[in-house]
């Protein structure tokens, strides 16, 4: 008779989750798609680094935790507004706490005409039926996991959405914000954003801890950029030393369509980031920009897939990483060009930089074409600071320690010269530095 399977604390308490109510509760639509995506979840389990997606995540330690569905008391916590603000960004903003939607902290009045800024609960109890499309989907592939958590449980997220041809002249903030309850939390958040046909829009999204905590939460993005739209998206992640984030973002862009991405991780003990772009319409231009700053012993992943599928697309994705102490860092960067997407121009480079023995990078490009007359280039490196350099600034009479940061620094900011907003770009490099070894 073979032994009965070791219990999975984390798998356990998600059996309670079938009684709790969820926003859009009584939906059939959304019901379904949630008792679904559940139940692929339940069966399948976490997934384990013989899945492909996963293969240097393991999930463990995440496995043997229990956390409460949602914090009942987010609502009530108090929060200093000052922790939320960033400077420069000074327009509409959403807020959560914990998962859930503050009105309180939020800053939703005078809004532009044309641009539709929600919660999402507010949404689904009011009007729902646009959203069906959105969060009617089931998440099938091995390494979906997370994504069916989130469609089974989402409590909460952002309903964006900017009128063709108009242009937001403030940036969108929106702020997920971490803070300690009477039990370590799990929360979902799906964010549906549309840019219509020519709109423009600056979107900023801030992840950080008003205290120290060990919650667990999850974030899908649904992003379309319509026909000739742009979309300016900058990502500040700087959450609680011992949390758990899981994020998973999809961009679809049409034709002549522009999107770029400055991406900023610094917090977090286990942080996962897939980011997805799909490339459909003639013309269409995505670019990325990324770094991450690690120590003690954290461990964040990051998965891009950039998939060209139309005529004269465009690409170019420039990410750096930089691991102290124990801590552990994986990027895996695929581009394909489809079968017909011909002229296509993409390029990645991923550079790494490991400050310690005991530091780990992992590092994996991939380059799959289908189509002709194709520019494409990829690359990746991990290595140490240039002796050569480091033996410069000390000839200058810098101490060794200075030296070090000052290579470090400037090998992190290069990859934000491209941000447009100069004070947010400050405040990253600002962020930056607080985060790299003295």
């Amino acid at each position: 008779m073979s032994p009965s399977p070791a219990p999975v604390p984390f798998i356990d308490a998600l059996r309670e989750a079938g009684s709790v109510r969820l926003p859009g509760s009584g939906l059939a639509w959304l019901d379904a798609a949630r008792r679904e995506n559940l139940e692929a979840f339940m069966a399948a389990g976490l997934p384990d680094t013989r899945a492909e997606a996963w293969k240097y995540t393991a999930l463990r330690a995440l496995g043997q935790r229990r956390f409460a569905l949602g914090d009942a008391a987010a609502a009530s916590h108090p929060v200093d507004p000052y922790a939320l603000t960033l400077p420069g960004i000074d327009g509409p903003r959403l807020v959560f706490v914990n998962g859930v939607f503050r009105a309180d902290l939020s800053r939703l009045e005078a809004l532009p005409p044309g641009l539709s800024l929600q919660p999402l609960s507010r949404v689904l109890e009011n009007d729902p039926e646009p959203l069906r499309f959105a969060l009617n989907r089931h998440y099938r592939e091995a390494g979906d996991a997370f994504a069916q958590l989130n469609a089974a449980l989402v409590g909460d997220g952002v309903v964006l959405r900017v009128a063709p041809g108009v242009r937001v002249n403030k940036p969108i903030h929106l702020c997920f914000a971490g803070t300690p309850a009477q039990a370590d939390a799990a929360w979902h958040v799906r964010n549906v954003i549309e840019l219509g046909e020519n709109a423009e829009l600056d979107l900023v999204e801030h992840h950080l801890a008003t205290a120290q905590h060990k919650h667990l939460g999850t974030l899908v993005s649904d992003i379309v950029v319509r026909d000739g739209a742009k979309l300016q998206h900058a990502l500040l992640q700087n959450a609680a030393d011992e949390s758990t984030l899981i994020r998973r973002g999809s961009v679809h862009l049409g034709a002549k369509a522009q999107a770029a991405m400055h991406v900023l991780e610094l917090g977090g003990a286990l942080v996962r980031h897939d980011l997805h772009a799909q490339l459909r319409g003639d013309d269409a231009r995505f670019d990325t920009r990324g770094v991450f700053v690690l120590r003690g012993r954290q461990h964040v992943d990051t998965q891009l897939s950039i998939r060209h599928q139309a005529l004269n697309t465009a690409s170019e994705s420039i990410w750096r990483g930089v691991a102290d102490e124990r801590a552990r860092g994986v990027f895996r960067g695929a581009i394909v060009v489809a079968e017909g997407a011909d002229g296509s121009d993409a390029s990645l480079s991923n550079k790494n930089l490991l400050l310690s023995a005991q530091a780990e990078i992992d590092t994996k490009p991939e380059l799959e074409i289908y189509a002709d007359e194709v520019k494409a280039a990829h690359g990746a490196t991990v290595g140490q600071l240039d002796e050569r350099a480091l033996f410069y600034l000390r000839s200058r009479g810098l101490p060794n320690a200075e030296a070090r940061g000052l290579l470090t620094a400037a090998f992190c900011r290069a990859v934000f010269t491209s941000l447009p907003n100069e004070t947010l770009r400050d405040h990253f490099s600002d962020a930056l530095l607080a985060r790299l070894p003295s």
